[in-house]
């Protein structure tokens, strides 16, 4: 999945509450808080950037941690994301992500 873009959806709500990002989904209702790199892979995530550049610029220039895992801890979390209709997920940049 490292060769994919990922763009925020734009049925959610999403706002910043005491250092963490909540988003509300409208799909399911569901609330969702997401931890520090999945913050940054939110942020990241405007249709135009791959995820593996995300990653290598933005989780791997702030932490120490291997590429390959941190590669694939992303791609869990975008699937996982997916999944709830909270990122769109393309083989091809996604026109007009936020």
């Amino acid at each position: 999945m490292s060769h994919v873009y990922v763009a925020r959806a734009r049925e959610v709500a999403a706002r910043m509450v005491g250092g963490e990002l909540m988003i509300l989904s409208a799909r399911d209702s569901k609330l969702f808080s997401l931890n520090e790199t999945a913050t940054m892979i939110w942020e990241g995530a405007d249709g135009v950037t791959p995820l593996s550049e995300i990653v290598d610029q933005r989780i791997c220039g702030g932490f120490e941690v291997d590429r390959e895992v941190a590669l694939r801890d992303a791609e869990e979390v975008v699937e996982g994301l997916a999944q709830h209709g909270i990122l769109k997920v393309s083989n091809l940049p996604i026109e007009g992500a936020p």
